[in-house]
């Protein structure tokens, strides 16, 4: 998703267990009909127009694409194993999207401020994943849908061979963070998960980690 632009929750969603009282499922991308991603970015805003192809873009190439041909490159990717996202269902409704794959998929972290300053892993070890989007759609917010799509997250990746997991969230209670910003996923839902604060690259931004 391009940065400044979301879709996701801004919440930790109230917790895993918020998640399995609703009943929330996390299917593999490379798991669900084509027609159910669609449905999750939607038709309007910025994940229909991202399609989460901004980490994988370089900048001259985001600019050159448009939203068609991000939808086409998502969807070539989600055939592709292990599986570069997850989809969570409530009942048998798509409502949200994780993307976790290992970080040397997206080219454009190798430049980002945040994690040059931020992480000392390098930068295309294979074991090391990230995670880098969520989004979650209206009407299905603040509902444990992004604490669900997290916790799948991380077994997916221990299950894929990942050894470390990053990501990059925004820390609300440090500075207030706007809706644009918000697809990189909160700390606070991340340390709930089991991660560790490893840095602040920049205020309101940190670097966190899990061992896996």
């Amino acid at each position: 998703m391009a940065e400044g632009t979301s879709d996701a929750e801004g919440t930790s969603d109230g917790g895993l267990d918020a998640a399995r009282r609703v009943g929330i499922r996390v299917v593999p991308v490379d798991e669900v009909p084509w027609d159910d991603v669609r449905a999750v970015f939607g038709t309007r805003g910025d994940p229909a127009t991202c399609w989460c192809q901004f980490f994988t873009l370089s900048s001259s190439e985001w600019r050159f694409t448009d939203s068609a041909a991000r939808r086409s490159a998502l969807r070539e990717q989600t055939l592709r194993r292990p599986a570069p996202g997850l989809v969570a269902y409530r009942d048998d409704e798509p409502v949200g999207w994780i993307a976790v794959q290992p970080r040397s998929a997206y080219p454009r972290l190798r430049t980002s401020r945040v994690v040059v300053a931020g992480s000392d892993e390098p930068p295309d070890a294979p074991d090391v994943w990230a995670v880098t989007c969520f989004v979650v759609r209206v009407g299905h917010r603040r509902r444990g849908v992004a604490a669900a799509l997290l916790h799948a997250a991380v077994e997916h990746a221990r299950a894929s061979g990942s050894r470390v997991l990053e990501a990059y969230p925004v820390d609300t209670a440090e500075r207030r963070a706007s809706a644009a910003e918000l697809y990189h996923g909160v700390l606070s839902a991340f340390l709930a998960e089991g991660f560790e604060l490893v840095s602040r690259p920049s205020p309101g931004r940190a670097v966190v980690r899990l061992g896996l």
